[in-house]
């Protein structure tokens, strides 16, 4: 039995290759995002004795604190269009100027709009990675950067 294309759109997950990240309000092209993710510390209570009496250790495991969200954003590099601000940004870090932002990572249907985005809160970076040089190597040249926030939220369209 054939599908709609109605039935494929609300049945089927979505791609992954289909996203678009915004910066501070620029949207920026990357090749690759990772990182968006929600975790938090976990916290073991030991007991010697439980409330109902029982004797001998009784073990609890409680979240604590959120943990700090680690994000990795990898690029091509292009000649003439890498984006400097990348540079200034962490460059403005190491002389304990940290300017924190906001990142949109959205992902997109196949019109192009967004059906899901991740909200990224006060980003700042802590690595960027010039590409791997190999002579014997025929790739692209990828460059990478590393951001540390506090939070990732979800907004659903």
């Amino acid at each position: 039995m054939a599908l709609t294309r109605a039935q494929i759109k609300a049945d089927y997950p979505l791609v992954t290759y289909n996203y678009r990240v915004d910066i501070d309000g620029t949207s920026i092209s990357f090749s690759e995002v990772s990182g968006l993710e929600v975790s938090f510390e976990t916290i073991t209570y030991k007991e010697s004795y439980s409330e109902s009496g029982k004797v001998g250790p009784n073990i609890m495991y409680m979240p604590g604190q959120i943990q700090p969200v680690n994000i990795a954003l990898k690029k091509g590099y292009v000649k003439g269009k890498s984006i400097p601000a990348l540079y200034d940004w962490i460059n403005s870090t190491a002389i304990n100027q940290t300017d924190k932002k906001d990142i949109m990572v959205h992902l997109l249907d196949e019109t192009g709009a967004t059906v899901v985005s991740w909200k990224v809160v006060d980003a700042f970076p802590t690595k960027l990675s010039a590409p791997s040089f190999s002579a014997d190597a025929n790739e692209v040249a990828v460059e990478s950067m590393d951001l540390m926030a506090s939070r990732v939220f979800m907004e659903e369209v």
